[in-house]
C-alpha cells in the first residue's frame, strides 16, 4: 500500500485526506531549515509515541519519554537522528508541552544524514488546518491515529513537487 501527496491532499487506500505541509510549500531542493516539504519517495521507517497521553497506537510503536530529542544540526555527528538529552547540538524535543508529536511517524527521507539537507522530516498531528509544520506532513489528530496502524515500516508515500 501507497500513499501520495498531491495539490488536492494525501491519498492513502482511495481515500483523500486534508494535511498541511512545509511553510514553503514542496521542495526538490530540501536544505535544513528553509521550512519545505521535501518532494520524493519517502519510506515509512517508524513510529514514536507517548505512552503517557495515548495507547500503544500500532504494536510495533516505540515509546518516548522525557529527555528524547531529535538532532537538526548539520554539524553533529548523530544528525538526522534520534538522541537523548543533554545533546549540545541543535535539536528537536519530541517530548512536547502540545500535542504535535504525541505520535510521530518516521521516514527515510535523509536516510543517508547528509548534512544540511533536511532533518526530523515526519508524519504528525496538526496545529490546525491552516497553521503550516516546518517540513513534515500534518494531520488532524483523528485522521492521524486513523491513518496511523496503516502507515506501517516499509509504506511509500510519494510527494509530489
Amino acid at each position: 500500500m501507497n500513499a501520495r501527496l498531491t495539490g488536492d491532499g494525501f491519498l492513502f487506500d482511495g481515500q483523500l485526506y486534508a494535511c498541511t505541509i512545509g511553510r514553503s510549500g514542496v521542495t526538490t531542493a530540501k536544505r535544513e531549515g528553509d521550512g519545505a516539504t521535501p518532494a520524493g519517495r519517502w519510506r515509512i521507517t517508524g513510529m514514536l509515541y507517548r505512552p503517557d497521553r495515548l495507547a500503544r497506537p500500532a504494536g510495533w510503536a516505540q515509546e518516548i519519554a522525557p529527555g528524547d530529542l531529535w538532532s537538526d544540526d548539520p554539524a553533529d555527528p548523530d544528525y538526522n537522528r534520534m538522541v537523548k538529552a543533554p545533546h549540545g547540538f541543535s535539536h528537536e524535543d519530541l517530548y512536547r508541552a502540545d500535542s504535535l508529536y504525541d505520535l510521530v511517524i518516521l521516514t527515510d527521507w535523509n536516510a543517508d544524514r547528509v548534512p544540511g539537507q533536511g532533518s526530523a522530516i515526519f508524519i504528525h498531528e496538526w496545529a490546525g488546518p491552516d497553521s503550516p509544520t516546518e517540513g513534515c506532513i500534518a494531520f488532524a489528530r483523528p485522521v492521524l491515529h486513523m491513518l496511523a496502524p496503516a502507515l506501517a515500516p516499509g509504506v511509500q508515500v510519494m510527494v509530489e513537487a
